[in-house]
């Protein structure tokens, strides 16, 4: 029969907490700001594409959308 071992089973190296912490805080704000930005540049596109403002307007609304998303951000997150 096979030997039956008793004790952790779980050898590998001590976990370091903060080094995951960090990890997750920089996943975290990765994934705010870049699901920020691609919700900015699609209703700048759609601003930019389907009314009369044209190119110069989709850029002006996706900064404007930017600032205003990272305000928003900022204050309830």
């Amino acid at each position: 029969m096979a030997k039956q071992e008793t004790g952790p089973v779980e050898l590998g190296a001590e976990m370091d907490y903060s080094e995951h912490d960090k990890t997750y805080n920089v996943f975290m704000v990765g994934t705010k700001y870049g699901t920020l930005i691609c919700i900015a540049l699609l209703i700048a596109m759609a601003i930019g594409f389907y009314t009369s403002g044209g190119l110069l307007t989709g850029f002006i609304s996706f900064f404007v959308l930017l600032f205003v998303g990272r305000a928003i951000m900022n204050k309830v997150l």
